[in-house]
């Protein structure tokens, strides 16, 4: 009884949190979750952690299956995260950085020749703040040590001497070094419980970079998945685990209506040769748990897109959209796929003098954009002449009014909620940067709070609104009907008028950003034609040099084909578009109907494709980000384009 209980909750905050991520998202695209087993236990490793707590929210949202994950205690201490969560059987985890606090003093390596081991502090307490097995941190991430035993309140020894060269120059300066103590923690408790629930036929979702961030690439991965999988095979013999891959795909994590997809890997088999060498303890316990590892790493790099940094990122996707075979509409999951895929061969091939040689070109092609304030999805839509450009920028502009009236009154009466969830989530995002030594900017923790701010204050400001309409009936001296029937419907009302304006808005701002292109042609037309032909020429270089690596790269590779038919494939269906229509999707189609048999133009709506939405995203994205390529453009970069033609 008590479990049907539970699950009632679960899945009632579930449909709740749905509907929340429905509103938040424009569209989340699951992308084989066919292939997560429907019985037996299971461990769902999703990476890279790029949304704090949304990201569990999307996993148990697309699993297809009730799960438990393991959450920061710090974070179940939140009272509005701690109550929400424990809708969802979380098992808490105490981290040992959220237990670090500031040395006393400070500390140095005496001799790191002779005695690299010992550690002497210049008004330290040691006794007192560290004990054998804590760890102590050093600044800007430069590194952690382990220690050994303690002598003295000045003195200590670490487990191993320091290699890097980071570590040595803090802690070789004549004032010494600023520290922090990292205590140990005995997480035995934490696998019992995950032993149990595997044992038991249930799933856990862990997240194996320890911490959401907002870095382009996955951290390094922490062991303790690992050990629960081999822990709970090796203490329940027959035990089946396992281990399923989940890639974090978003288009801008942090924003308001943005996308994502979540793709599932293979499920990964876990080798009883490996069970039996994590029972033997030991050396052959780390060997077994560091073999586990790398094939939960490479899993998780084949559904996601990891590169080094922004600038890499932003090249990869330039190459895709200008790649001629992909000037159709693309699913958001294809595009997902595509840039792994480029990926791959940009990996394979970064230092072929053709692939450098692209790079530069696509900077160069990217900082022109910037200069003209285009994307480069408009660029072909510039293509028009004088007179018809015109009508189209004042037929256009037209529109924009429409939606913008369309949109005011929803936009008026949510407008408390933007700004608070604003304000919130950059403070939050400050103290989140704040605290982390991996996080860029704080992005990671933006949706989380605009999203719980949302839930908090859209019941509350819905509620303050009807008790309004309440004071104004009865104020108004109406019959006990009017006086019930109207707070009703406004009670009611309030969404359906709510999500319709945040639709008609989203028309508005694709019809704003599809204005630019057009001024820009009707003022500049000689640097927008240059700029077309430009794009032409890139794009024939991209698809020359694509087309030349890739049979190389991909056995399966056909030019003339690179996408298949989604339609026809019983696989990519289930791939690329499972599950049902949401609430959100449903709603979406009514409105954007509606909206095409008002405003019918093929001309006017194209801007809605999937593709360009996601691309222009992305571009803008990564044009902000790139530091590489951030400097002042101007009409000299034309030229510095032609020159590396």
């Amino acid at each position: 009884m008590p479990k049907q209980k539970a699950d009632i909750f679960y899945d009632g905050a579930l449909w709740l949190f749905n509907i929340m991520l429905d509103v938040f998202f424009r569209e989340i695209r699951p992308r084989g979750s066919h292939k997560v087993p429907m019985e037996g236990p299971l461990i769902f490793v999703a990476a890279p952690h790029a949304n704090q707590f949304v990201d569990p929210l999307i996993v148990m949202r697309e699993c297809n299956r009730r799960v438990s994950f393991l959450i920061a205690a710090k974070s179940m201490q939140q009272w509005a995260i701690g109550f929400l969560a424990s809708f969802f059987h979380p098992i808490p985890v105490k981290r040992p950085q959220d237990l670090a606090e500031a040395g006393h003093g400070r500390i140095h390596l005496l001799n790191p020749k002779t005695d690299p081991l010992k550690i002497q502090g210049m008004d330290t307490k040691f006794t007192s703040q560290l004990q054998p097995h804590d760890s102590i941190i050093l600044p800007r991430n430069a590194g952690i040590l382990k220690i050994k035993q303690v002598l003295s309140d000045t003195e200590l020894l670490i487990a191993s001497p320091i290699t890097d060269k980071k570590a040595l120059e803090h802690l070789t300066k004549s004032s010494g070094t600023a520290y922090k103590c990292l205590p140990h923690i005995d997480q035995d408790s934490v696998y019992e419980r995950v032993y149990e629930e595997l044992n038991n036929g249930r799933c856990i979702t862990i997240f194996p970079e320890g911490g959401s961030h907002d870095r382009a690439e996955m951290l390094p991965f922490k062991a303790g998945v690992t050990i629960m999988a081999l822990g709970a095979m090796a203490k329940y013999p027959g035990l089946d685990v396992k281990i399923v891959p989940c890639g974090l795909n978003y288009f801008h994590a942090h924003r308001f209506r943005s996308r994502a997809v979540i793709e599932f890997g293979n499920p990964i088999t876990i080798p009883a040769d490996l069970v039996e060498q994590f029972k033997q303890g030991g050396q052959q316990k780390r060997e077994a748990c560091s073999n586990l590892l790398d094939t939960i790493f490479y899993a998780l790099k084949s559904v996601t897109v990891n590169v080094p940094n922004d600038q890499t990122l932003m090249v990869i996707q330039a190459a895709r959209r200008l790649y001629k075979p992909a000037h159709r509409r693309l699913h958001i999951a294809q595009v997902v796929d595509l840039n792994r895929r480029f990926v791959i061969g940009y990996n394979l091939y970064k230092d072929d003098p053709r692939v450098i040689n692209l790079k530069q070109k696509v900077l160069a092609y990217n900082q022109l954009l910037k200069y003209h304030g285009l994307r480069d999805h408009q660029v072909p839509e510039i293509n028009l002449r004088g007179w018809r450009t015109f009508f189209l920028l004042w037929y256009r502009v037209g529109v924009l009014v429409v939606w913008g009236l369309l949109s005011f009154p929803g936009s008026i009466l949510n407008l408390p909620i933007v700004i608070t969830a604003k304000a919130i989530s950059t403070k939050k995002a400050k103290d989140a940067l704040a605290s982390s030594s991996v996080k860029v900017a704080g992005r990671d923790v933006l949706a989380t709070w605009k999203f719980l701010v949302g839930m908090v204050l859209i019941p509350l400001l819905y509620g303050l609104y009807t008790l309004i309409v309440l004071w104004i009936c009865m104020k108004s001296e109406m019959d006990w009907f009017q006086t019930m029937l109207y707070p009703l419907l406004t009670w009611t009302m309030l969404p359906f008028i709510s999500y319709a304006s945040m639709r008609f808005a989203e028309n508005g701002v694709d019809v704003f950003k599809s204005l630019r292109s057009l001024y820009v042609a009707l003022v500049d037309p000689d640097s927008t034609a240059n700029l077309r032909q430009l794009r032409e020429k890139l794009s024939q270089d991209i698809t020359e040099v694509i087309n030349e690596i890739g049979p190389d790269v991909f056995s399966d590779f056909d030019s003339d084909n690179v996408f298949r038919n989604d339609s026809t494939s019983q696989e990519s269906v289930n791939e690329l578009a499972e599950g049902g229509r949401t609430f959100s999707q449903i709603a979406a189609g009514f409105l954007t109907d509606t909206a095409n048999v008002l405003l019918n133009d093929s001309n006017i709506f194209n801007w809605t494709n999937q593709e360009e939405e996601s691309d222009s995203d992305e571009q803008l994205y990564f044009l902000d980000k790139t530091t590489a390529a951030n400097t002042s453009a101007s009409a000299s970069d034309t030229e510095s384009y032609k020159k590396i033609h």
